[in-house]
C-alpha cells in the first residue's frame, strides 16, 4: 500500500529507535500510521509504503516499511511546511508572505537562490544566514538519516554521528565503519561490525582485524590493565572475529608500524600496549623516580615540638606511625600514607597542612573525583580541588582533553597532597605528575585495600610495590573509632575475619533473606520506610544502595526500577522520559556515567545567575529537576547547587543511581549503604569489594542476605591480576638514576 498525506499530529515518539505513531490526513480521510522513521515533523507531506495491520486497542493501522518526505505540491502545503517550526526565523506570518512572493517557486528559491528571500520585509543578512544554514542543514541530515537507518542505527546515534562527522558522515562510513567505534560514544565494535556485514565488507578486511584488535585492547583497559600479554591478544581477536592466527598477526604489525600500539619484549613475553598507556607509564615511572630522589633545602622546624604543640592544641595524642607519616612528607620530595578507616590519615594531613602553612609554605589539595575533593575540603577546612580543576583542563575542538598546567606551565605550590589516590588512573597521573617541578612535597594519600581504579592501571599499588618511594602505612585504630562497628569491621574484613553483627544501638546490622525477592523487597521497604522512620534519613539523598551486580534481581537496572516506582512514583505534576527503556521522572536520583569537559553548568540564587563553569564527570550524583517535551531538554542539579540541562539525545550519558555498583561507589561517602548480600560471579563477590563497599558509609551499614555468601566473600581474596609494569619500570629507572 503506497499513500501520500500531510502529517496531521505525531501521537508517539520514541526518540532511541524512530519509532512513531502519528495522524496522517490524505485525500481520502485521516489514517493512523506506524513505523520507524529517523524524521517526522507536522504539515511535512509524506508518502509511506506499508501494509495494514489492526492493533487489539487502538484498531484499523498501517504499518510503514518506508517514509519519504516530498516537497508540498499546493501553496497552502509549502506555507504550512515553512510554518512548522523546522526553519528558525520563518513564522508564519513570514511563510505567508514568502508564498504570496514567490508561490510554487518558494522552496527553490530557499535552496537555489536565497538572497532573494530579503525581498521580504522582515529577513535582514543575519536572519537570511540562519534560514540558509538550517535548511541545508535539515536536507543533509534527512540524507544521511536515511542512509543510517538502513544499517540499523537508531535516532539519537544518528544525531551524534552527524554532529560528529557533518555532511561527510557518508563517505566515512561507506570506506570505513569501524570508525564508529573509536568515534561515537555508544557504539561498540561489535555493533560497527553488524554494519560494516550489512555493507558487504569483506570478514578479512584489515580495517575489520585492526578495529577487532584495537576492541580487545580497550577492553582489556577498561578492566584496569595499561598492556595485553601479545598471547592472550591474539586468542582474545582470533574468537571475537573467528579468523585466521596470522591475519591478526599482521594487523598487530600494522598497528604498530602506525604507531598506534606499542610493543615491547619483556624476557620470553611480548607485551601490546596501546600508545598513550605505554608512554603515560614511562613518564610516570621517571618523574616519581625523580620527585623521591630530589634534594630538598632543609626546613627550618623542630618537627617533634611542632607534633606536641598540636597534640595540646587538639587535645589529640598523634600514634607513632602518624608521626613518621608527618615527617617523611616534610622531609621527603615524595611520600605514601596507606591506611583503612579509623587509622587517622585525615588527622595527619591536618597536621601535615598546619605544619607547612605556619613555615610559609603555600599548601594545594586535590582529589580524583568531585565528591571527594569536597570531602577533603569539609575535613580540612581548606579548598580542595579536583585533580582535572588543578590542572586547568580544557576542551579541544578535536574532542580531546587538554590541560593548563603541564612541563610549561607547572602547579605553583610547596606541597600537594592527592586523596584517595588508589582512583588515580596511569593517564591521570601522568598528566597530573607533568604540571609538577621536582622540589615540591607530593603526599599521596589512599587505602591500598580498596578496589583500584577504574581506568588503567595500578598505580597506588605499583608505587608502593616498587620500593622506590617512602610508604608509611598508619595501622593503628583509634578508640574513638573502635565504637564505630562500620570501622572495627571494616578491619576485621579486611583481615579475613567475620564482621560482628546485629550489636543493639551500633550502626552495622545484618538481615537474613534468602530469596532474591525477599532480599528486593526488604531492601526497598528499609529505604522507603524503616530507617527514614527509625534513623530520621532521607530515603533518596541520605540512603545509597550498593550491589557487586548491574544484571540480575538485586543488580543495579532491577533494583533502580523497584527502587524509583516506590520512592519516586509516577505523578501527572512529575514529568518524565523513556530513553532506550531507561525512564527519567522528575525528582530521580541520577548519576552522570561518562566524562564530559564540555557540559555547562551554573549556579542559580533567587533565580539569578552567580556562577558558572564546565564539566560533569564519571560518578557524579544528581537530582532531576525538570524535564521539557517542547525543548527535548532534562534538567538535573548536582552538588546540590549546579544545574546542568542536557539534550534528549544525550541521556545515555545518566543513569538512575537509587542503586548503584560499588565500583561507581569510589570516592563517594553516604550516611547510609545498604548492600544485597547474594550469590553472584565469584569475580565480583570478593573481599575488597566488601571492604570498599562498607567503607562509604559515615553512620550505618545495613546488608541483607545469606551470610554464607558473606563468609564467601570474606574469603575470597582474589584480586584479578592487573596487567601494569610500573613498579618494574621505577626499579630500573631507579637504578639508571643512582648510576648518573
Amino acid at each position: 500500500m503506497l499513500l501520500e498525506g500531510v502529517i496531521e499530529e505525531v501521537r508517539f515518539r520514541n526518540e532511541s529507535n524512530g519509532y512513531t505513531v502519528a495522524k496522517l490526513n490524505t485525500s481520502d480521510g485521516p489514517i493512523i500510521i506506524v513505523g520507524n522513521t529517523p524524521f517526522i515533523n507536522l504539515e511535512e507531506t509524506v508518502k509511506v509504503e506499508g501494509e495494514w495491520i489492526y492493533h487489539p486497542t487502538y484498531g484499523e493501522q498501517l504499518s510503514f516499511t518506508t517514509l519519504e518526505v516530498v516537497v508540498p505540491s499546493t501553496l497552502k502545503g509549502i506555507e504550512n511546511y515553512l510554518s512548522s517550526g523546522l526553519i528558525p526565523h520563518i513564522g508564519p506570518k513570514t511563510a505567508k508572505r514568502i508564498v504570496e512572493k514567490f508561490g510554487m517557486d518558494s522552496l527553490e528559491i530557499i535552496q537555489y537562490n536565497p538572497e532573494r528571500l530579503k525581498e521580504i520585509s522582515g529577513i535582514g543578512d543575519k536572519k537570511l544566514e540562519g534560514i540558509v544554514e538550517a535548511y541545508k542543514e535539515q536536507r543533509e541530515v534527512r540524507d544521511i538519516m536515511v542512509f543510517l537507518q538502513q544499517y540499523g542505527i537508531t535516532v539519537n546515534y544518528g544525531i551524534k554521528i552527524y554532529k560528529k562527522y557533518g555532511k561527510d558522515t557518508i563517505n566515512i562510513i561507506m570506506e570505513n565503519p569501524y570508525k564508529l567505534s573509536e568515534d561515537i560514544y555508544g557504539i561498540g565494535f561489535k555493533t560497527a561490525d553488524k554494519i560494516a556485514e550489512k555493507m558487504g565488507i569483506n570478514k578479512e578486511s584489515l580495517y575489520r582485524i585492526e578495529a577487532g584488535l584495537k576492541y580487545v585492547i580497550m577492553e582489556w583497559a577498561g578492566n584496569g590493565h595499561s598492556y595485553v600479554p601479545k598471547e592472550e591478544l591474539i586468542l582474545n581477536t582470533k574468537e571475537l572475529l573467528e579468523t585466521e592466527e596470522s591475519l591478526v598477526e599482521e594487523g598487530i604489525r600494522n598497528l604498530g608500524l602506525k604507531g598506534s600500539i606499542h610493543i615491547i619484549r619483556d624476557g620470553e613475553d611480548t607485551l601490546i600496549y596501546y600508545t598513550p598507556f605505554h608512554i603515560a607509564e614511562n613518564n610516570v615511572s621517571k618523574k616519581l623516580v625523580e620527585l623521591s630522589q630530589v634534594k630538598l633545602e632543609e626546613l627550618s622546624v623542630d618537627v617533634e615540638k611542632e607534633i606536641k604543640r598540636i597534640e595540646e592544641e587538639e587535645t589529640i595524642l598523634f600514634a607513632k606511625k602518624q608521626i613518621l607519616a608527618i615527617k617523611e612528607s616534610l622531609e621527603n620530595g615524595l611520600v605514601v600514607i596507606t591506611g583503612g578507616p579509623g587509622t587517622g590519615k585525615t588527622t595527619t594531613i591536618n597536621a601535615i597542612i598546619k605544619i607547612s602553612e605556619d613555615l610559609g609554605l603555600s599548601v594545594i589539595l586535590a582529589a580524583p573525583t568531585g565528591r571527594a575533593a569536597k570531602r577533603m575540603t569539609e575535613t580540612t577546612g581548606k579548598e580542595a580541588k579536583t585533580i582535572h580543576r588543578l590542572l586547568e583542563y580544557s576542551f579541544m575542538e578535536e574532542e580531546s582533553m587538554a590541560f593548563g598546567k603541564d612541563e610549561d606551565n607547572a602547579i605553583e605550590g610547596d606541597l600537594i597532597i592527592i586523596d584517595e589516590s588508589s582512583m588515580i588512573d596511569i593517564l591521570l597521573m601522568n598528566s597530573l605528575l607533568k604540571a609538577i617541578n621536582p622540589g615540591t612535597r607530593v603526599v599521596l594519600v589512599g587505602d591500598i585495600d580498596q578496589l583500584p581504579s577504574v581506568g588503567a592501571g595500578n598505580v597506588l599499588k605499583d608505587i608502593i610495590e616498587s620500593g622506590v618511594v617512602k610508604v608509611v602505612r598508619l595501622d593503628e585504630i583509634f578508640r574513638q573509632s573502635e565504637e564505630s562497628m562500620i570501622i572495627v569491621n571494616a578491619h576485621k574484613i579486611n583481615k579475613g575475619e567475620n564482621p560482628i553483627l546485629n550489636q543493639k544501638d551500633k550502626d552495622f546490622y545484618f538481615l537474613t533473606r534468602n530469596t532474591t525477592k525477599d532480599i528486593l523487597d526488604t531492601v526497598v521497604e528499609l529505604c522507603a520506610d524503616r530507617l527514614p522512620k527509625f534513623y530520621g534519613v532521607d530515603s533518596v539523598k541520605d540512603i545509597q544502595v550498593l550491589t557487586p551486580m548491574k544484571k540480575g534481581d538485586v543488580g543495579i537496572n532491577s533494583l533502580n526500577k523497584y527502587l524509583q516506582s516506590t520512592l519516586n512514583p509516577e505523578n501527572d505534576q512529575k514529568s518524565e522520559k523513556d530513553i532506550a527503556g531507561e525512564l527519567f521522572r522528575v525528582g530521580d536520583k541520577v548519576m552522570q556515567i561518562k566524562n564530559n569537559y564540555t557540559t555547562e553548568w551554573k549556579i542559580m540564587k533567587n533565580g539569578i545567575e552567580i556562577d558558572t563553569g564546565e564539566g560533569v564527570f564519571n560518578g557524579d550524583f544528581g537530582f532531576i529537576i525538570d524535564i521539557d517535551e517542547e525543548d527535548r531538554t532534562m534538567k538535573v542539579l548536582f552538588d546540590d547547587e549546579k544545574e546542568v540541562e542536557y539534550e534528549f539525545n544525550q541521556l545515555d550519558e545518566l543513569k538512575l543511581a537509587y542503586a548503584t555498583t560499588v565500583h561507581k561507589s569510589q570516592g563517594s561517602e553516604f550516611p547510609v549503604v545498604i548492600m544485597p548480600i547474594t550469590w553472584g560471579p565469584p569475580m565480583l563477590l570478593t573481599r575488597n569489594l566488601l571492604y570498599t563497599a562498607i567503607t562509604r558509609a559515615k553512620k550505618l551499614v545495613v546488608l541483607v542476605g545469606e551470610e554464607k555468601y558473606l563468609s564467601m566473600m570474606i574469603k575470597n581474596n582474589r584480586i584479578t591480576k592487573r596487567y601494569s609494569a610500573l613498579d618494574r619500570k621505577m626499579r630500573s629507572y631507579i637504578s639508571i638514576f643512582m648510576e648518573e
